[in-house]
């Protein structure tokens, strides 16, 4: 298996409020992670570090991870007690009132990938049936087009579409989505804010996770897409491929 993490703070933020990456486990298990923080004064940065720090720790310290099973318990177990640690900073130091963050963690192993999803950040396979998105957005604009209110197209240019109705560390009880794919050789899992999600296309993702360059180039062509779609958000993303014996790049 080979992966790897790209952010970039995009054209017009000045911080860069996402975190995230992939870690291994003491048996060669991954874990992907992209979290998207917002809130407070400069307390979005708070939350995703905050997020993605503790599941660093969590993971390079956690058994084999045998069965999706397994792998939906560890990360229900530990999205909820990360989700009390956010809530509590919260509360406890003021300055960082109102915080929270997105989250997108997957467990990736040689047989399946277990994602859970929280917000609008993505998670996303590309293998033999093409791109699918695993992920369904806790967004407002979201909730509009699963009702009928609104279109898909609508959705597109929706001035609340940043409102999210789900988010970690925002409120003492979480609710969370888990879902487990099979993995197999040639896939690629696809994880992102929506800072990339927004601003590229299901099309040209496909089209550059498809390019026969290194998983370096296509993670840079990305982020550069996604900033000359105007780079109004932070961009984070993270690729983990589930490459041949001995293939390269």
């Amino acid at each position: 298996m080979k992966s790897i993490f790209n952010t970039d703070k995009g054209k017009i933020r000045q911080h860069n409020e996402d975190n995230g990456g992939i870690f291994l486990n003491q048996h060669g298990d991954y874990l992907a992670v992209v979290a998207d923080g917002m809130g407070g004064h400069r307390a979005g940065d708070v939350a995703s570090e905050m997020t993605v720090n503790f599941f660093k720790s969590e993971w390079e310290l956690s058994d084999k991870i045998a069965s999706p099973d397994g792998a939906q318990q560890w990360l229900n177990t530990k999205i909820n007690e990360i989700n009390q640690k956010v809530f509590d900073h919260s509360k406890e130091h003021e300055e960082c009132e109102g915080m929270g963050t997105t989250l997108v963690a997957a467990v990736c192993t040689n047989i399946f990938v277990t994602i859970a999803n929280i917000g609008d950040s993505r998670g996303y396979i590309l293998n033999e049936s093409g791109l699918g998105q695993l992920t369904e957005d806790h967004s407002l604009v979201n909730e509009l087009v699963r009702s009928g209110q609104i279109s898909r197209e609508d959705a597109e240019h929706h001035p609340r579409k940043n409102v999210l109705i789900r988010a970690l560390g925002t409120e003492e009880k979480i609710i969370m989505d888990l879902k487990t794919i099979t993995f197999e050789e040639g896939d690629y899992l696809f994880l992102c804010s929506d800072g990339l999600s927004n601003k590229v296309s299901e099309n040209e993702m496909l089209t550059i996770l498809r390019e026969n360059e290194s998983l370096e180039t296509k993670g840079e062509k990305l982020i550069a897409l996604a900033n000359d779609h105007g780079g109004e958000d932070n961009i984070t993303l993270v690729i983990v491929e589930y490459a041949a014996e001995g293939e390269s790049g």
